[in-house]
């Protein structure tokens, strides 16, 4: 996203630690596996809430309705989010949806990795006919220049289809069959800020306009007129193939490419149990609203990352992988390490789906710049093996500009001076 921002090293030392939230980053210590969705993943929401398996409810509740699954916004306090337990490393998500209107609220899908990779799309409810691409890689936050906004009519009061292609070669963005946008790994600092590692699905609808942040307030499109509610986002269904299916995903580094994910029962089309667990109606611990979970400026982070406050729990009945590791699943499908590549699996294109384009795109033709943060403690390793045209002269020893969620001091200085412009 871009915003309007004022001139303080305290608030840009806020914008660059208001990042996503992790659970456990895997490129600081060693972290439980992450559970694989399977092959195949799809919800009808608008079956009803017995139908909607393998999703945690982290903030509100939904209520569901002939058009699906409504994230309704009534008053301050309300954000109701939910996430997906399983992972995917690599694929095709697809969402069916209508975004909330109203100032200052925002409607959100977001891809998250637990190494803060992050793809999203947002909709802000005061703007009509546009949606916001974005994506951040390790949790950068160095610079906020990467969002571009797509035109798309009637996002408020009709279903649209969104969808991403990811693979280790390119990002693309497809709204009702149509490219939108796509991000070659090149392009994202040479690799560096290239979503690559396995993510979850996050859908939410949450009030910006109610942030104490003046440079969020300002992106939301002002503050929440609560006489105007209820704001209501609708989810007709989502449908995610996953060209790495397994149990789970294993971090066998500290690298954060793609080739140091290893499949656990690489081949097991079913997944990870937890995608058989029906949601709870409502969240079962004070859990994170969208709101924490995406690159929305002025969110204030606590140590490795993690946004304040208590993480949500696991549904009743789920699996909980972040604290019981799911190698420890009995399979026999044996262990690999995906590089997916170019076009999706063979098996995947027949008719009835959803297109894959490779030509006619927006492309990015310049990386995002970077401001250089000298910091010892970032991670370092190799990064992917390139593919197709995308070309880096070396490995860098470090991510360069990962924002440090716990050198204030260093950021006011790399920061001084900078100045963020207004989309």
């Amino acid at each position: 996203m871009r915003f309007t921002t004022y001139a303080a090293a305290a608030t840009l030392v806020t914008l660059a630690t208001g990042q996503t939230f992790t659970d456990c980053n895997p490129m600081e210590k060693e972290c439980p596996n992450d559970p694989a969705m399977p092959a195949t993943f799809e919800t009808d929401f608008k079956a009803g809430k017995d139908a909607v398996k393998g999703w945690k409810q982290t903030a509100g509740s939904l209520t569901y309705g002939p058009k699906g699954a409504e994230f309704i916004v009534a008053k301050p306090g309300d954000a109701p989010t939910i996430q997906s337990e399983g992972f995917l490393h690599f694929g095709y998500v697809e969402v069916k949806m209508t975004a909330a209107k109203g100032q200052g609220i925002i409607s959100s899908i977001v891809l998250q990795s637990q190494d803060l990779d992050e793809v999203d799309w947002e909709w802000i409810g005061g703007q009509e006919g546009k949606v916001q691409l974005n994506y951040f890689g390790k949790g950068n936050t160095t610079t906020y220049d990467r969002m571009i906004e797509a035109p798309v009519a009637t996002t408020q009061t009709e279903t649209h289809t969104y969808a991403l292609n990811w693979t280790a070669e390119a990002i693309t963005w497809i709204i009702d069959g149509e490219p939108k946008r796509t991000l070659k790994y090149a392009d994202a600092n040479g690799g560096k800020t290239f979503p690559q590692t396995p993510c979850n699905v996050r859908l939410g609808n949450w009030p910006g306009g109610d942030s104490k942040d003046k440079g969020t307030v300002e992106w939301a499109g002002g503050k929440v007129d609560y006489k105007a509610a209820p704001f209501t986002m609708t989810v007709e269904s989502v449908k995610v193939i996953n060209y790495s299916p397994g149990t789970a995903y294993k971090w066998t580094d500290k690298s954060g490419s793609h080739e140091s994910i290893e499949v656990i029962g690489a081949g097991n089309k079913n997944g990870a149990p937890q995608n058989a667990a029906v949601i709870e109606p409502s969240a079962t611990a004070p859990g994170k609203p969208l709101e924490s979970a995406i690159d929305a400026p002025g969110k204030t982070t606590g140590p490795a990352g993690s946004t304040s406050g208590t993480p949500a729990k696991p549904s009743s009945g789920a699996v909980d992988t972040r604290s019981e590791r799911s190698d420890d699943l009995p399979c026999n499908c044996g262990t690999a390490t995906m590089t997916v590549s170019g076009t999706p699996p063979a098996s995947f294109t027949t008719a009835n789906q959803p297109p894959y384009p490779t030509s006619g795109l927006l492309v990015e033709t310049n990386p995002a710049p970077v401001v250089p943060v000298p910091n010892p403690s970032a991670p370092s390793g190799a990064l992917p093996t390139l593919s197709g045209n995308a070309t880096i002269s070396a490995p860098p020893s470090q991510f360069t500009g990962a924002a440090s969620h716990n050198k204030a001091g260093v950021l006011v200085g790399a920061f001084a001076g900078a100045v963020l412009l207004a989309f």
